[in-house]
């Protein structure tokens, strides 16, 4: 469950936006339900020639995913290459990295893998070939900068200046935001000032918890005449692992 709109980022924005215009790798991180796909996607909609990779768990999958995004910019070689979208499915994991690394010279083209599965060494292999094929610019997406979630990536992005964290936000943010996506949800109740207080506590002022207690405050089982029932709902969301994907 997401917001349909960003609050507050104005300088994780412009800083996202540095990376992408001057063609420099980086790393974006923050944990679950921060909104860092939001704020990303929201951002690269200006750069024509970023190629997104929204999972990115194996370097197979990426090469595809690259492959079909080259083919929907139009790159002749990924034209030449693939008769339509569902060819691309039918090369094999060496014969996509030839037509990938043909088509990344042939343009200054940027790249954005998403969602990390603690990439392997032979994925940074992979990806460090990558920023040598036209000096192709690789940044990642992940939910810290430590080893258990960047993987053998994290030497890539050693340097403090390569790095963009997203945080959660601080106690009044927090609280303009929950207000605000309230009336959003028309989400209405007797005790909705204390429900509001306890929403904030429970989740640290990160997004994605207060959008998804917001949402389930919406439904009948957290519902009893005009109370919304907050600590059944709070269990849940805590059974559920503190956020509804």
């Amino acid at each position: 469950m997401t917001s349909d709109f960003i609050f507050d980022r104005q300088e994780e924005r412009q800083r996202i936006n540095q990376f992408l215009a001057k063609r420099r790798p980086s790393l974006i991180f923050g944990s679950s339900g921060v909104g860092k796909t939001l704020l990303l996607r929201d951002v690269m909609s200006g750069f024509r020639t970023v190629l997104y990779c929204d999972h990115s768990a194996t370097i197979n999958v990426v090469l595809r995913k690259l492959a079909l995004a080259l083919l929907r910019l139009d790159s002749p070689r990924a034209k030449n290459a693939f008769r339509d979208e569902d060819d691309t499915a039918k090369k094999s994991a060496v014969a996509l990295k030839g037509i990938v690394v043909d088509a990344l010279r042939e343009g200054e083209y940027s790249i954005v893998l998403d969602h990390l599965n603690r990439p392997s060494y032979s994925f940074a292999a992979a990806v460090r070939e990558i920023m040598g094929w036209g000096s192709t610019p690789v940044s990642v997406v992940a939910r810290s900068s430590h080893m258990e979630d960047t993987g053998f990536l994290q030497p890539l992005y050693g340097d403090r200046s390569q790095k963009c964290e997203i945080r959660n936000f601080d106690d009044a943010t927090a609280e303009q935001f929950a207000c605000q996506m309230i009336k959003r949800r028309g989400l209405s109740g007797a005790n909705i000032p204390e429900f509001l207080n306890k929403v904030l506590k429970f989740s640290e002022g990160n997004p994605g918890a207060l959008i998804t207690m917001i949402d389930m405050a919406r439904y009948p089982k957290y519902r009893s005449d005009q109370h919304i029932k907050i600590s059944p709902l709070y269990i849940d969301f805590r059974m559920n692992g503190g956020l509804i994907q």
